[in-house]
């Protein structure tokens, strides 16, 4: 039996759902608040268990035309530029987890996952005000005046979901004292700084403090990333201006080769990270929720991208063998249960931020395969 399925948000947790649950036979529509698909966001870090679940959909071969391939994850102290921990990713990863890290920017992810998916089934300038659940069906409203009633609906719409809301009333999510700031420098420009190939962290004096870099556009570009705590600054777009000397100066004592990049840089963007804590629930009836919806969480693991990801392949597998309608409410709450402990360890990690410092084992991380994993919870791992 084919459901209508609704998804709210056309972001890489949203369309990657889509996809799953189209290409199972259901009845799939997105809603996307903006206008059109947008070059906006930050470059991100799709590590094995992303990539391999993407390959899954068969988009990998498109992602992997605009992305870089790190040759190392490797952890440097802030000051004195000691080395502390080298993971080989490249062929290394590939051949011990069945995909490779891939570095990429957001827009270039969302336009490989969009190739796939019919546009005409998503349907932009799409802001729900209500979400509204009874034994008839979940009614959408939106703010341009219209509505819609699904069978199903999967809550991929971030940080500030109206699904999340609809489920588990209005809240707002809470500012870490932490901004980040971002900038891209070609790696030309910065040729004698070592490493450039490979996802290098900074790790810094203090846990809110760190620079990362990779490289992007195949190895052309090389995308900086730096958190420091302030308190001061709260403003959550992803496309605000910052100031370069501020960046500068915020990270004046780390080692050469790191501020390297940093003069680099001729213009950079700023914003505070947000946070929530995990959920007790992520499924109500015919609502679930998936991404930064149930799990938002701080980029310290690199793993924001890649769960949501996971969610929504773990997701569409529960939903695929369903044929009746009253089962959903049971498939969901199947979904839920494989994917909460995982989510909320990560979440708590990325929080704390010591992960793989001092090297360590990444398989827990990288080894997950979300289209093999038991869809019994008892049966299942973190």
């Amino acid at each position: 039996m084919s459901f209508k399925i609704a998804i709210l948000g056309a972001g890489i947790g949203g369309l990657t759902a889509a996809i799953a649950l189209q290409r199972a036979g259901h009845d799939v529509v997105v809603y996307e608040q903006s206008k059109q698909f947008l070059r906006v966001g930050a470059d991100i870090n799709l590590t094995p268990n992303a990539v391999r679940a993407l390959d899954g959909l068969g988009i990998g071969e498109a992602v992997r035309q605009t992305a870089a391939r790190p040759t190392h994850r490797i952890s440097r102290t802030w000051n004195t530029g000691e080395e502390t921990s080298r993971l080989a990713m490249g062929d290394t990863a590939e051949q011990k987890y069945g995909a490779p890290q891939l570095t990429i920017h957001r827009a270039d992810l969302l336009a490989a996952l969009a190739g796939v998916f019919p546009l005409e089934q998503v349907r932009f300038g799409k802001r729900a005000e209500t979400v509204e659940q009874t034994a008839a069906g979940i009614t959408l409203d939106f703010s341009d005046g219209s509505s819609d009633r699904v069978d199903v609906l999967l809550g991929g719409d971030g940080i500030h979901s109206a699904v999340r809301s609809a489920m588990f009333g209005a809240e707002s999510p809470r500012f870490t004292g932490v901004v980040a700031f971002r900038a891209v420098v070609p790696a030309e420009k910065v040729a004698g700084v070592p490493n450039l190939q490979a996802f290098t962290k900074w790790w810094g004096p203090n846990p809110e403090s760190q620079i990362v870099t990779f490289p992007l556009n195949r190895g052309r570009d090389i995308f900086i990333f730096a958190t420091t705590a302030q308190e001061s600054w709260h403003l959550e777009s992803w496309t605000t201006p910052g100031n370069v000397q501020e960046l500068r100066d915020s990270y004046a004592g780390f080692h050469a080769d790191a501020t390297a990049l940093l003069d680099a840089c001729d213009e950079v963007l700023k914003t505070a990270l947000y946070e929530r804590d995990p959920l007790p629930a992520w499924a109500r009836g015919n609502l679930a929720l998936l991404g930064d919806a149930c799990h938002p969480m701080m980029p310290f693991m690199a793993q924001g991208a890649g769960m949501a990801i996971e969610d929504a392949v773990v997701l569409a597998r529960c939903l695929a063998t369903v044929s009746r309608l009253e089962d959903v409410a049971g498939a969901l709450q199947t979904y839920a249960g494989l994917r909460m402990e995982r989510a909320a360890k990560i979440q708590v990690g990325s929080r704390g931020n010591n992960w793989l410092r001092e090297g360590g084992n990444a398989d827990w991380v990288y080894g997950y395969d979300a289209w093999k994993v038991p869809l019994e919870p008892e049966l299942a791992t973190a």
